[in-house]
């Protein structure tokens, strides 16, 4: 009996085609993308090259007036009179930290938990902790959002994502209000993730932390994508 040939994985993201517009400008221009599972992808460009857009869009936080985009093989909705709705499996970690003032670090990593999913107080304090223990920031979960450094917000931050388990790690400029110490800090933790497997995007212009990622990287220009390398290639002496 003939062998079956290995089933060919599925992309987690799928973008063709795809057009975005703000009223008259055109911020998105037939992009065409695909990230397989595990890959660590950079969207390297100056500001206003759409980066932010087309992270925001895989999310499902902008809607795309036409093309096609999927996430895990599933088409999500396109078209001038689409609402956005989160992406399902997809996690965003914004450029500055979004964390409730009100509320410990534990307390925010467990609200969406147990409202969204319906846990316990004790299963989803008890997720939330292996995920602080992950970036780092186990020792701190009862403090609030006041009390730690930038980069200690932006960690926190990366653990509530992962908490919601996540198929896609979606960071915006994650480093860019940091100083460079916490630039590291943060940057380390990243690309800490990207070495476990996680399927993990990235827009930024800091060299650092491209440097860190050891990533392909995806070069953006007015909406387009000018072209792809890989971090080494990309830093390398001329």
């Amino acid at each position: 009996m003939a062998e079956r040939a290995p089933q060919a994985a599925v992309p987690i993201v799928r973008v063709a085609a795809v057009d975005k517009w703000y009223g008259h400008y055109h911020a998105l221009r037939g992009i065409d993308l695909t990230v397989m599972p595990g890959e660590c992808v950079v969207l390297w460009g100056p500001s206003g090259s759409g980066k932010t857009t087309l992270l925001r869009a895989i999310a499902g936080l902008e809607r795309v007036q036409s093309g096609a985009l999927e996430i895990a093989g599933v088409p999500r909705a396109v078209g001038p009179l689409v609402r956005p709705a989160p992406s399902p499996g997809v996690g965003m970690v914004f450029q500055r930290s979004a964390l409730f003032l009100n509320m410990r670090v534990i307390d925010n990593l467990t609200i969406g938990l147990r409202r969204a999913r319906g846990m316990e107080r004790r299963e989803a304090e008890a997720l939330a902790l292996r995920h602080l223990a992950q970036v780092r920031m186990a020792d701190l979960a009862m403090r609030y959002p006041a009390q730690l450094s930038g980069g200690q917000q932006q960690r926190a931050e990366i653990a509530r994502a992962l908490c919601m388990e996540p198929r896609l790690l979606l960071f915006d400029e994650p480093t860019a209000a940091l100083d460079p110490e916490l630039k590291h800090e943060v940057g380390e933790t990243i690309a800490a993730l990207a070495r476990e497997g996680r399927t993990v995007m990235v827009a930024t212009h800091e060299p650092m932390l491209v440097r860190a990622l050891r990533a392909r990287m995806v070069l953006m220009a007015d909406g387009t994508i000018a072209g792809e390398s890989t971090s080494a290639a990309f830093f390398e002496p001329r």
